[in-house]
Protein backbone atom coordinates (compact mmCIF):
# COMPACT_ATOMS: atom_id res chain seq x y z
CA UNK A 1 0.00 0.00 0.00
CA UNK A 2 1.26 3.49 -0.80
CA UNK A 3 1.76 5.38 2.45
CA UNK A 4 -0.47 8.46 2.64
CA UNK A 5 0.94 11.88 3.46
CA UNK A 6 -1.39 12.23 6.46
CA UNK A 7 -0.23 8.98 8.03
CA UNK A 8 3.40 9.77 7.38
CA UNK A 9 3.07 13.29 8.76
CA UNK A 10 1.89 11.83 12.06
CA UNK A 11 4.86 9.46 12.14
CA UNK A 12 7.28 12.23 11.18
CA UNK A 13 6.14 14.39 14.08
CA UNK A 14 7.35 11.81 16.59
CA UNK A 15 10.32 10.44 14.66
CA UNK A 16 13.87 11.13 15.73
CA UNK A 17 16.26 12.47 13.11
CA UNK A 18 17.99 9.59 11.31
CA UNK A 19 21.58 8.93 12.27
CA UNK A 20 24.34 9.50 9.75
CA UNK A 21 24.94 6.50 7.53
CA UNK A 22 27.87 4.30 8.45
CA UNK A 23 29.70 1.50 6.73
CA UNK A 24 27.73 -1.56 7.90
CA UNK A 25 29.49 -4.01 10.18
CA UNK A 26 28.18 -6.94 8.15
CA UNK A 27 27.34 -7.54 4.51
CA UNK A 28 24.22 -8.64 2.65
CA UNK A 29 25.88 -12.06 2.34
CA UNK A 30 26.73 -12.43 6.03
CA UNK A 31 23.66 -10.71 7.52
CA UNK A 32 20.88 -10.30 4.93
CA UNK A 33 18.26 -9.43 7.52
CA UNK A 34 20.17 -6.28 8.44
CA UNK A 35 19.64 -4.71 4.99
CA UNK A 36 16.78 -3.38 2.88
CA UNK A 37 16.79 -2.17 -0.70
CA UNK A 38 15.54 1.38 -1.25
CA UNK A 39 14.48 1.38 -4.90
CA UNK A 40 14.19 5.03 -5.90
CA UNK A 41 13.14 6.92 -9.03
CA UNK A 42 12.60 10.65 -9.44
CA UNK A 43 11.22 12.90 -12.13
CA UNK A 44 12.66 16.38 -12.51
CA UNK A 45 12.37 19.66 -14.38
CA UNK A 46 15.70 19.05 -16.13
CA UNK A 47 19.14 17.49 -15.86
CA UNK A 48 21.06 19.80 -13.50
CA UNK A 49 20.72 19.13 -9.74
CA UNK A 50 20.67 22.42 -7.86
CA UNK A 51 19.17 24.30 -10.79
CA UNK A 52 16.45 21.92 -11.89
CA UNK A 53 14.25 20.29 -9.25
CA UNK A 54 12.47 17.06 -8.40
CA UNK A 55 8.77 17.15 -9.25
CA UNK A 56 7.96 13.64 -8.07
CA UNK A 57 9.53 10.89 -5.98
CA UNK A 58 8.72 7.20 -6.08
CA UNK A 59 10.14 4.55 -3.75
CA UNK A 60 9.62 0.84 -3.12
CA UNK A 61 11.52 -0.72 -0.23
CA UNK A 62 12.14 -4.45 -0.33
CA UNK A 63 14.15 -7.16 1.32
CA UNK A 64 17.20 -8.45 -0.53
CA UNK A 65 15.11 -11.02 -2.40
CA UNK A 66 12.91 -8.26 -3.80
CA UNK A 67 9.88 -8.90 -1.59
CA UNK A 68 8.08 -5.60 -1.20
CA UNK A 69 7.91 -4.00 2.25
CA UNK A 70 6.14 -0.77 1.30
CA UNK A 71 5.86 1.93 -1.33
CA UNK A 72 5.76 5.70 -1.45
CA UNK A 73 4.87 8.29 -4.06
CA UNK A 74 4.49 12.05 -3.96
CA UNK A 75 4.24 14.84 -6.51
CA UNK A 76 6.11 18.00 -5.57
CA UNK A 77 5.65 21.65 -6.49
CA UNK A 78 9.05 23.03 -7.54
CA UNK A 79 10.14 26.44 -6.32
CA UNK A 80 11.10 27.43 -9.86
CA UNK A 81 8.61 25.96 -12.35
CA UNK A 82 9.87 28.43 -14.95
CA UNK A 83 13.09 26.39 -15.17
CA UNK A 84 11.27 23.29 -16.41
CA UNK A 85 12.63 22.31 -19.81
CA UNK A 86 10.42 21.22 -22.68
CA UNK A 87 12.21 17.88 -22.97
CA UNK A 88 11.59 17.16 -19.29
CA UNK A 89 7.94 18.15 -19.61
CA UNK A 90 7.57 15.87 -22.63
CA UNK A 91 8.93 12.94 -20.60
CA UNK A 92 7.05 13.35 -17.34
CA UNK A 93 4.03 15.47 -18.25
CA UNK A 94 4.89 18.20 -15.76
CA UNK A 95 2.56 21.18 -15.87
CA UNK A 96 1.90 23.55 -12.98
CA UNK A 97 -1.89 23.37 -13.22
CA UNK A 98 -1.85 19.59 -13.71
CA UNK A 99 0.37 19.13 -10.66
CA UNK A 100 -2.04 21.27 -8.60
CA UNK A 101 -4.98 19.15 -9.73
CA UNK A 102 -3.10 15.92 -8.94
CA UNK A 103 -2.45 16.93 -5.34
CA UNK A 104 1.20 17.96 -5.43
CA UNK A 105 2.62 19.27 -2.16
CA UNK A 106 5.42 21.67 -1.33
CA UNK A 107 8.98 20.44 -1.00
CA UNK A 108 9.07 20.60 2.80
CA UNK A 109 5.96 18.41 3.12
CA UNK A 110 7.31 15.93 0.60
CA UNK A 111 10.68 15.67 2.36
CA UNK A 112 9.11 15.11 5.79
CA UNK A 113 6.80 12.44 4.41
CA UNK A 114 9.60 10.62 2.62
CA UNK A 115 11.83 10.65 5.72
CA UNK A 116 9.01 9.21 7.82
CA UNK A 117 8.45 6.48 5.24
CA UNK A 118 12.17 5.70 5.14
CA UNK A 119 12.36 5.38 8.91
CA UNK A 120 9.28 3.17 9.02
CA UNK A 121 10.62 0.86 6.31
CA UNK A 122 14.18 0.54 7.59
CA UNK A 123 13.46 0.08 11.29
CA UNK A 124 17.17 0.40 12.08
CA UNK A 125 18.33 -1.70 9.14
CA UNK A 126 20.84 -0.47 6.57
CA UNK A 127 19.26 0.86 3.38
CA UNK A 128 20.98 0.26 0.04
CA UNK A 129 20.03 2.88 -2.56
CA UNK A 130 18.99 1.08 -5.75
CA UNK A 131 18.10 2.75 -9.05
CA UNK A 132 18.43 2.54 -12.81
CA UNK A 133 19.89 6.03 -13.24
CA UNK A 134 21.52 5.76 -9.84
CA UNK A 135 23.83 8.77 -9.89
CA UNK A 136 21.14 11.03 -11.38
CA UNK A 137 18.55 10.01 -8.78
CA UNK A 138 21.09 10.13 -5.96
CA UNK A 139 22.23 13.65 -6.87
CA UNK A 140 18.70 15.06 -7.09
CA UNK A 141 17.60 13.38 -3.85
CA UNK A 142 20.67 14.68 -2.02
CA UNK A 143 20.08 18.28 -3.16
CA UNK A 144 16.37 17.99 -2.37
CA UNK A 145 16.96 16.80 1.19
CA UNK A 146 19.64 19.41 1.92
CA UNK A 147 17.55 22.22 0.44
CA UNK A 148 14.68 21.28 2.75
CA UNK A 149 16.85 21.38 5.87
CA UNK A 150 17.84 17.72 6.17
CA UNK A 151 21.21 16.02 6.21
CA UNK A 152 21.14 14.57 2.71
CA UNK A 153 21.76 11.21 1.12
CA UNK A 154 24.48 9.96 3.45
CA UNK A 155 22.22 10.30 6.49
CA UNK A 156 19.86 7.70 5.05
CA UNK A 157 21.80 5.21 2.94
CA UNK A 158 24.97 3.19 3.14
CA UNK A 159 27.98 4.30 1.11
CA UNK A 160 27.43 1.57 -1.48
CA UNK A 161 24.61 1.69 -4.00
CA UNK A 162 23.18 -0.71 -6.57
CA UNK A 163 23.20 0.55 -10.13
CA UNK A 164 20.82 -1.68 -12.12
CA UNK A 165 22.48 -1.27 -15.56
CA UNK A 166 25.80 -2.32 -13.99
CA UNK A 167 24.09 -5.34 -12.44
CA UNK A 168 22.70 -6.24 -15.88
CA UNK A 169 26.11 -5.71 -17.46
CA UNK A 170 27.67 -8.09 -14.95
CA UNK A 171 24.98 -10.63 -15.81
CA UNK A 172 26.01 -10.50 -19.48
CA UNK A 173 23.45 -7.93 -20.68
CA UNK A 174 25.59 -5.11 -22.05
CA UNK A 175 22.85 -3.06 -23.69
CA UNK A 176 22.67 -0.32 -20.99
CA UNK A 177 19.53 1.39 -22.41
CA UNK A 178 16.57 0.41 -20.27
CA UNK A 179 14.27 -0.72 -23.09
CA UNK A 180 17.01 -2.91 -24.56
CA UNK A 181 17.84 -4.44 -21.17
CA UNK A 182 14.15 -5.10 -20.57
CA UNK A 183 13.81 -6.85 -23.92
CA UNK A 184 16.75 -9.12 -23.14
CA UNK A 185 15.00 -10.16 -19.92
CA UNK A 186 11.58 -10.61 -21.52
CA UNK A 187 10.13 -7.58 -19.75
CA UNK A 188 8.06 -4.75 -21.22
CA UNK A 189 9.79 -1.40 -21.45
CA UNK A 190 8.88 1.25 -18.92
CA UNK A 191 6.05 3.43 -20.19
CA UNK A 192 7.03 6.42 -22.29
CA UNK A 193 3.56 8.00 -22.01
CA UNK A 194 4.25 11.31 -20.21
CA UNK A 195 0.87 11.15 -18.47
CA UNK A 196 1.77 7.74 -17.00
CA UNK A 197 5.54 8.10 -16.60
CA UNK A 198 6.21 8.83 -12.91
CA UNK A 199 8.64 7.98 -10.16
CA UNK A 200 6.23 5.25 -9.14
CA UNK A 201 6.07 3.70 -12.61
CA UNK A 202 9.86 3.89 -12.61
CA UNK A 203 10.35 2.03 -9.34
CA UNK A 204 7.79 -0.60 -10.28
CA UNK A 205 9.77 -1.23 -13.46
CA UNK A 206 13.06 -1.17 -11.56
CA UNK A 207 11.79 -3.78 -9.11
CA UNK A 208 10.65 -6.04 -11.96
CA UNK A 209 14.10 -5.69 -13.50
CA UNK A 210 15.87 -6.46 -10.21
CA UNK A 211 13.79 -9.60 -9.73
CA UNK A 212 14.39 -10.74 -13.31
CA UNK A 213 18.15 -10.23 -12.94
CA UNK A 214 18.23 -12.28 -9.74
CA UNK A 215 16.27 -15.06 -11.42
CA UNK A 216 18.66 -15.04 -14.37
CA UNK A 217 21.75 -15.26 -12.18
CA UNK A 218 20.24 -17.95 -9.97
CA UNK A 219 19.21 -20.00 -13.01
CA UNK A 220 22.71 -19.80 -14.43
CA UNK A 221 24.13 -20.82 -11.07
CA UNK A 222 21.84 -23.84 -11.07
CA UNK A 223 23.02 -24.76 -14.53
CA UNK A 224 19.83 -23.60 -16.24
Amino acid sequence: MIRTLAALASLAASAAAPAAAQFPSGTPASDPGAFVLAIIDVETTGLEPGHHEMIDLGAIYTDLEGAELGRFFVRIHPDHPERAGEIARSINGYDEARWQALGAVDRAQAASAFLAFHQEMTGGRTAIFTAYNAYFDRAFLDVFLKDTGHDGFRALFTYFLLDLPSMAYGAGIEDLANASVAARLGLPAETDDPLEHTGLSGVEWNLALYRALRERVQAEGDGG
